[in-house]
């Protein structure tokens, strides 16, 4: 009988699955997060970039068209025309000097008086009464825009509320832009400074009372100082908004004007949109020289 020798094979282990397209793409981003980060905020920066750099891009292009008085037919030929109307009519410069000089009150307003509840909120409450405090600044921003405004347009009518108190209103116009919009940006510019406030360590406070600094001079010498950051970054909201509002001065500016009414009665009712886009220049301008300047405090980065 003859034995037949039979070779068994060794067992070979199993191939591993290929691994699928999403476990690659997720070991990729994991090796480069740049890649990731780049993905992540593809979306929002394209959207962004749409929605609001075209349109800007858009409305100055517009500014170099013009429009045919009698049939109000857009003209898509390039003239300098409605910029150097802009430039050098005498309305277009004291309606600008206006609306920075209002902007720049309202600013210093709210910067004075955040500067003091910042620095009970940053540096003296206790922390349960900050909460508390917090809340209630950011309250007033739970109500609308046009409630606060007409708010104070009744509060300041000649039959308001100051004139029963008081005995005296300063009525509609300036002063009633600069009250009103002080009132509704002061939430704005508090958040930012009482950031900054709780950013100083208070080890420096300890350390200048040690050497014999009162309060005043620490808080001028020290204190200060380093809240210049945070003090622009508040700034910004207060004065960039002021600079292109229109509604709160067509409610109680009374018969003044700011670059904002100019560029809703151009496109409203004078349907001048080359006009009006004319006019966004310089806001735009003003606002761009700002940023410069606030990017070297180190304001941006408090935002």
């Amino acid at each position: 009988m003859s034995i037949v020798n039979e070779t068994r094979e060794a067992p070979t282990a199993p191939s591993a699955p290929s691994p699928s397209p999403a476990r690659r793409l997720s070991s990729v981003l994991d090796r480069k997060p740049k890649l990731r980060l780049g993905m992540l905020l593809s979306l929002p920066l394209l959207w962004l970039g749409l929605v609001y750099v075209v349109a800007i891009l858009a409305v100055l292009l517009t500014a170099f068209w013009s429009v045919d008085n009698m049939t109000g037919e857009l003209h898509r030929s390039f003239t300098f025309d409605n910029v150097h109307a802009v430039l050098t009519e005498q309305l277009y410069r004291s309606v600008t000097l206006r609306t920075l000089g209002i902007a720049i009150a309202v600013t210093a307003i709210d910067v004075v008086i955040a500067l003091p509840i910042a620095f009970y909120m940053g540096k003296i409450a206790a922390p349960r009464t900050r909460r508390w405090l917090v809340i209630a600044v950011l309250t007033p921003l739970w109500a609308s825009y046009l409630v606060k405004a007409f708010a104070w347009l009744s509060l300041l009518s000649g039959k308001g509320l100051l004139s029963q108190v008081l005995g005296w209103t300063p009525g509609y116009g300036v002063t009633a832009v600069i009250l009103t919009q002080a009132y509704i940006w002061l939430p704005f510019v508090i958040l930012p400074i009482y950031t900054g406030f709780e950013r100083v360590p208070n080890s420096l406070l300890e350390a200048s009372a040690d050497l014999g600094g009162k309060t005043g001079r620490t808080l001028r010498s020290v204190v200060l100082p380093m809240m210049v950051p945070a003090i622009v970054a508040g700034s910004l909201f207060s004065f960039s908004l002021t600079l292109g509002d229109y509604i709160t001065v067509r409610l109680v500016g009374g018969t003044k004007q700011m670059l904002g009414t100019l560029i809703y009665t151009d496109v409203g009712a004078a349907n001048n949109l080359p006009l009006a886009a004319a006019v966004a220049i310089i806001p735009i301008v003003i606002m761009g020289i700002y940023l410069v300047v606030a990017k070297r405090t180190g304001a941006l980065d408090r935002l």
